[in-house]
């Protein structure tokens, strides 16, 4: 029986992050952590002559959230510009993971249309060694550029 290789899993911080609002693409390296998912919609479907019911997928939508060190003002900037000006901005977030030890190689996701859901407008505490902040987010579609490699012993 063959098995995955230690070296091939990924650490965790080996990744970029970029953040492109209209023309102006930044290096999120503020970023502590990132997750976006997809959820597809589903129906329930009756079928004749089953006790059970069948799915049918219908749709799908994009989440995310996201940690980040205290010291950006740029999603704060989209919030405020709501508020002015009523003008929801959305922007695309690019993230690349690789890890040149592992035979994985790498992979490089775009989520485009991110849209914030809120933030912190403002923040302390007296008592921490440092400050970070979560924004939650979705987005609209996406787009993998790079696949991670088939590992040894994958395919059958």
């Amino acid at each position: 029986m063959q098995s995955m290789n230690g070296k091939d899993v990924l650490n965790a911080s080996l990744a970029e992050c970029y953040v492109t609002i209209g023309d102006k693409r930044y290096n999120f390296m503020q970023a502590i952590k990132l997750e976006a998912k997809v959820e597809k919609t589903k129906s329930e479907v009756p079928i004749l002559g089953r006790t059970g019911k069948g799915n049918k997928a219908t749709g799908w939508k994009g989440t995310g959230s996201a940690s980040f060190h205290y010291n950006t003002s740029i999603f704060r900037d989209l919030l405020a510009r709501y508020k002015d000006t009523g003008e929801d901005i959305y922007f695309d977030i690019q993230v690349t993971n690789e890890d040149s030890s592992s035979s994985a190689a790498r992979q490089t996701v775009i989520l485009k249309g991110c849209n914030v859901d809120g933030g912190i407008l403002t923040k302390f505490d007296a008592d921490a060694e440092f400050l970070d902040e979560d924004m939650d987010f979705t987005f609209e579609d996406f787009e993998i550029h790079e696949k991670f490699s088939i590992l040894p012993g994958m395919e059958c």
